[in-house]
């Protein structure tokens, strides 16, 4: 989701804010696994002049799920 109504009235703090670029770097991934994650809602972001920047504490507190199937009887 985007953030950029959300600071409709107000002006987000940009040094929170980084790109797909950087938080790929800061993760060692790829920036289209990054965008991917973005897309998917994993991180907060907002779009800046046309550019999509993630929060840099979304990334840093980021936990990739589990892979495979979910145990029976869990959520």
């Amino acid at each position: 989701f985007t953030l950029s109504t959300y600071y409709k009235n107000t002006q987000p703090d940009l040094a929170e804010w980084i790109s797909i670029a950087e938080a790929a770097r800061l993760r060692s991934v790829s920036r289209q696994a990054m965008s991917k994650l973005a897309k998917q809602g994993r991180f907060r972001t907002i779009s800046v002049g046309g550019r999509l920047l993630v929060h840099k504490s979304d990334v840093v507190a980021f936990k990739p799920m589990t892979p495979g199937r979910r145990p029976k009887g869990t959520a």
